[in-house]
């Protein structure tokens, strides 16, 4: 049998395409074998780092599908619903929250999901010193730093006590993206009480992504059913899953989720056109080139370029502060960038020396606004710059007038030199991958240039990137974002001192060798104070006074260099209904117990 020359092209080519397909997506076959029910196909850039929610910090996360909280953001408005918990009462003196749960609550494995289960999560995992859970930060109330006490009333009811008047306790008790999920007490107990031989926890390497999916219990909507590493999870329906809709028909509609792990978003982007994914952009708005050739292929791709406004999460630089040592008395830092980073007046010249609009214009195609605050402009407590919030427009003149008030100098080259003489050289850090990120950061690169510093940009896995501003420490500046709200207190995992997101000056953290000569800064003891304040007024108008100095402090010492407040846009598939967006929330399809597919 001979195949001409044109067959054997028209063979190679079709080849290459399945090649193609599967490297990208590998979700057409999928799709074709999923023989009953219906299917609903996203996508990731990184692999999950854990299926352990207390130990979790990354988003997106398994967690959005898995796991549900005692109240829950209802996504387009920011208000505080029942979720897990059915209602709540708080007592005159406002310092007792008794929570009520929704009667016949149940794990995935068909065990009662009661109170013990929430005193468990909160009491002996959240609450555990030996744990670094993150969400513990945000239910840290008053100058004491204590958390709440909490106990079992009957099988349906818990009890909070609180130190004092804690005004942003119930969002707090929020689950996913960005709060506290309850975890089930019979599968978990028996891995928080018995210790390893360093006395920690064995519950911190229980649940970890190796762990046989069958083996991890949930509450929320779906269940995982298979993982496979550089490819996909796979969710399927939670039979147990509480939530039904008003014809009392069990939720969710769709039946399994093929969560992709694509190795960028021009990945992400050809799965999508090819219609191997269903939605783009929910966990980061799309990228303004992807908008603009989107929007022409709407009708022809059966597909809906959603637009939400201003995105809620912020997106920053910053400069890594922390002065301390490691436990082989090792500097963080280099102590000579240490001393740079720690000036003021180095960050707010970096600062002037950021083009913005040339950000806007060259990579967000003008769909962006310049960002200044740490709240999220949908917040009632945001602080704009006509009402006294400091800005730094560009202006690379001022950053070199600052630069040479600081003590730092200029050779025949241009190339900023510190009093001693050593050239300014850093490297900046992002998420590979993240095509905006990478885009920025070599923009960042050139512009700080031109005031004399010369940036070595490094876009690294994410995985890694988690390790070192959260583990090693061993970092200059990075380039990262983090998520928003209503609520300023959910940010103070970041903004207070002892948080264990406080990247720019992280402390000592639970499980993690020892710091010696970590050093916390006057402004941010007066960040603490301010949040602390914050917290213990209940009345928004008497609030807001603290979160506008606290958004003037950040402006005015620069931990974080804010850049592009981001417009929301994301793309869905026609087929998909039931979406409601509006660049509030973090995750795009913060509903996705209610989306239908129709086939």
């Amino acid at each position: 049998m001979t195949i001409t020359v044109t067959v054997r092209r028209w063979l190679l080519g079709l080849l290459l395409i399945c090649l193609v397909a599967a490297g990208l997506a590998g979700c057409t076959g999928l799709r074709t074998r999923a023989a009953t029910g219906t299917q609903l196909v996203l996508s990731t850039i990184q692999d999950p780092k854990t299926f352990n929610y207390a130990l979790n910090q990354e988003f997106p996360s398994i967690f959005l599908f898995c796991y549900r909280g005692l109240t829950r953001e209802e996504g387009t408005t920011g208000k505080l619903q029942p979720d897990l918990a059915e209602s709540w009462e708080i007592s005159p003196d406002q310092r007792q929250v008794v929570f009520t749960l929704r009667e016949g609550l149940q794990w995935s494995d068909g065990a009662p999901l009661t109170a013990d289960d929430v005193v468990f999560t909160y009491r002996d995992v959240i609450f555990n010193p030996k744990i670094p859970a993150e969400s513990q930060e945000a239910l840290r109330i008053g100058p004491e730093r204590q958390l709440p006490d909490v106990q079992k009333l009957d099988d349906r009811r818990i009890q909070f006590t609180l130190a004092e008047p804690f005004a942003p306790f119930l969002a707090a008790t929020a689950g996913p993206p960005t709060d506290i999920v309850i975890l089930p007490k019979h599968k978990l107990e028996q891995s928080v009480q018995t210790l390893d031989a360093n006395g920690n926890p064995l519950f911190l390497s229980t649940w970890g992504t190796g762990t046989d999916p069958n083996e991890i219990v949930v509450n929320g909507p779906y269940q995982i059913a298979e993982y496979r590493p550089g490819e996909r999870v796979i969710f399927r329906r939670n039979p147990y899953f509480w939530q039904k809709d008003t014809q009392g028909q069990p939720l969710p509609y769709v039946d399994r989720i093929v969560w992709q792990i694509a190795e960028s978003t021009d990945t992400q982007l050809l799965a999508f056109r090819s219609g191997d994914l269903d939605a783009m952009g929910d966990v980061r708005p799309l990228r303004p080139e992807y908008f603009e050739l989107l929007k022409r292929e709407e009708r022809r791709g059966r597909f809906t370029v959603y637009t939400g406004g201003e995105w809620s999460g912020t997106t920053f630089i910053a400069f890594n502060l922390n002065q301390a040592k490691n436990a082989r008395g090792q500097s963080l830092v280099n102590p000579i960038k240490s001393r740079w980073f720690n000036h003021v007046a180095f960050r707010q010249a970096v600062a002037y020396g950021i083009n913005r609009p040339r950000l806007i214009n060259n990579i967000y195609r003008g769909i962006s606004t310049t960002q200044n605050s740490p709240i999220s402009v949908q917040s009632p407590y945001f602080l704009a710059p006509e009402a006294g919030l400091p800005v730094y427009d560009y202006d690379p003149a001022k950053a070199k007038q600052l630069l040479l008030s600081a003590g730092f100098q200029y050779n025949a080259n241009n190339q900023l030199l510190d009093a001693e003489g050593n050239p300014v050289e850093f490297t900046l850090i992002t998420n590979a991958g993240n095509k905006i990120r990478e885009a920025m950061g070599s923009q960042i690169r050139e512009d700080l240039a031109q005031i004399g510093i010369r940036v070595n940009f490094s876009p690294i896995t994410f995985n890694t990137l988690i390790t070192k501003t959260s583990d090693t420490r061993d970092w200059d500046c990075v380039l990262v974002g983090f998520t928003g709200g209503i609520e300023p207190h959910g940010g103070a995992n970041l903004w207070m001192s002892n948080g264990s997101s406080h990247l720019f000056n992280l402390g000592p953290q639970p499980g993690q060798p020892p710091l010696t000569g970590w050093v916390v800064s006057d402004w941010e003891q007066e960040i603490d104070r301010l949040f602390n304040a914050g917290a213990r007024e209940f009345d928004p108008a008497k609030r807001k006074p603290f979160y506008d100095q606290f958004q003037i402090v950040v402006q005015q010492q620069l931990p974080v260099i804010h850049l592009v407040n981001e417009i929301a846009l994301m793309a869905v598939r026609d087929r998909v209904t039931g979406v409601k967006y509006n660049g509030l929330p973090s995750w795009g399809l913060w509903n996705v117990e209610e989306l239908r597919v129709e086939e």
